[in-house]
């Protein structure tokens, strides 16, 4: 059995006091993961030949759309054919414990693999080189089914109900995730309402048909009187009494109190006879 030294942190207790002190100590090593390594290599092999194809297809389909629009435009394009049956292959990855999510992606993926072999055959039929167009074609077929295997492998096999057990507890963290945007939005919507009532009565707009209201009120100290239950000189000897002394502030208190606006004079004879008693 190999080993290799390795450090390690053991205790040394010295006066009473513990410290963790550096220890270097030999530890056996596993044996080599052979399986491991060859799933690497048939990994990068694969990748290798994703780049190939990729090259192929878009140097050939780049080459046909060249003929009609000037070169960066057309080699762009042609990349576009190759990208997108990838990422389809890519999401069908990320799908592989749900096989209805899967289904999607591949059958996607499937059909633009189908149209980039068709645009690499059109490309060797134009140049009149159709056998060559042909086995570029199978080029990108080749990659693909080589992914499409090296993916196959690496995707653990699951019981039926493992694989529903998998789906209701993935449905149920999507549920949690899609109600935050949810409440996002509610809670955007009640403060906009809240500051759309706000505004409104800040306007004086909420109730077209309510009068608006005088904006002088009369003092703190004065007593709320029920209109009409008391006399304009009632209702003078209140506000005296409060300490409105003013015959402006005065009216409009009477005013509010008996429900009817007294005359500037009325109200001048009642304080003049209320500052002669005083």
């Amino acid at each position: 059995m190999k080993t290799r030294p390795t450090t390690q942190y053991v205790p040394h207790t010295l006066d009473g006091k513990t410290r963790m002190i550096p220890v270097e100590v030999d530890t056996s090593t596993p044996p080599r993961d052979w399986d491991h390594l060859v799933l690497n290599g048939v990994t990068g092999i694969a990748a290798l030949v994703l780049t190939a194809s990729v090259v192929w297809s878009t140097a050939s389909i780049g080459d046909l759309l060249a003929r009609v629009v000037i070169k960066p435009a057309a080699y762009g394009g042609a990349v576009v054919f190759d990208l997108v049956w990838i990422a389809c292959m890519a999401i069908e990855w990320l799908s592989r414990y749900d096989a209805e999510r899967a289904a999607l992606p591949r059958r996607a993926g499937h059909a633009a693999l189908g149209v980039a072999m068709a645009a690499v055959a059109a490309h060797g039929y134009i140049a009149d080189q159709l056998v060559i167009g042909v086995v570029g074609a199978v080029v990108s077929g080749l990659a693909k089914g080589l992914w499409t295997v090296v993916l196959a492998h690496q995707t653990p096999a699951l019981d039926p109900r493992t694989r529903e057990f998998l789906r209701q507890e993935l449905a149920e963290a999507g549920a949690t995730m899609a109600v935050i945007p949810a409440r996002r939005r509610v809670q955007r919507m009640q403060h906009l309402a809240a500051a759309e009532r706000k505004a409104l009565a800040d306007s004086g707009s909420a109730n077209p048909d309510r009068p608006d209201e005088d904006t002088d009120e009369p003092d703190d100290n004065v007593l709320p009187i029920n209109p009409g239950a008391l006399t304009t000189k009632d209702a003078v000897r209140i506000a005296w009494d409060s300490g409105l002394q003013d015959r402006d502030a005065v009216a409009r208190y009477v005013g509010k109190a008996t429900g009817k606006m007294p005359s500037p004079e009325t109200v001048d004879r009642y304080l003049r006879a209320l500052r002669v008693g005083a």
